[in-house]
């Protein structure tokens, strides 16, 4: 059997992140690859019902335990129903966020213990991996530009204090550094295109390595 990949996208909201998730999705299936494009929170209906709870604004009141309990609830029913089927039909799997976001936001965003957020993340995960892991990093205030610039209403998270979010960036540098066999971090500040070419001949390099495209 051919094994698929798993390539993850991370970054602070703003960072840019979702656009290289699809920029690369569209390449690889320009090329004849067969992709699954998915999210987290979310990517199946179970776990996009959490999602809409985790993210709603109106649930202030949400304690953090809670928080990190739903997510990877979301990451277990998202992984076994969605992407590792997929991997195994030999797809390549393109996820806008997965365990790193846990490190970073509940980890060093909320404060959460590490130790006790890779024991819970390995229950959810059963251990897998991703093969590689894209983190764009930006500067709070830049990624606060462009999220107003959107215009659309903040999700319960997007509305944290610019300390929350100093906090995960500098959580996701770390993370980073602690993976850098698995985690490429590239500047999110680069014009897209040029990001996009960047990402897409790493992909492609990682993909022969794993000998799936």
């Amino acid at each position: 059997m051919i094994r698929g990949g798993f390539i993850t996208f991370e970054g602070i909201d703003g960072c840019g992140k979702s656009t290289q998730a699809d920029l690369l999705a569209k390449r690889l299936r320009s090329e004849g690859g067969v992709v699954v494009a998915s999210r987290e929170p979310g990517g199946t209906p179970i776990a996009e019902k959490i999602r809409a709870l985790l993210l709603n604004s109106a649930h202030r009141e949400m304690v953090k335990e809670c928080e990190v309990l739903l997510y990877l609830a979301a990451r277990a029913q998202h992984l076994k129903e969605k992407i590792i089927p997929a991997i195994n039909r030999g797809a390549t799997v393109i996820c806008d966020r997965f365990q790193d976001a846990t490190f970073a936001y509940q980890g060093f965003g909320r404060e959460v213990t590490l130790e006790q957020l890779r024991r819970m993340n390995s229950f959810a995960t059963g251990g897998i991996d991703p093969d590689l892991t894209f983190l764009l990093d930006v500067p709070v205030e830049k990624a606060f530009e462009r999220l107003t610039a959107m215009k659309k209403p903040k999700d319960r998270l997007e509305d944290g204090e610019r300390d929350f979010f100093e906090r995960v960036r500098k959580g996701y540098r770390r993370v980073a550094a602690d993976a850098p066999g698995r985690i490429v971090l590239l500047d999110g500040t680069l014009p897209p295109e040029v990001l996009e070419e960047k990402v897409y001949m790493i992909t492609a390099g990682k993909l022969k390595e794993i000998s799936c495209y």
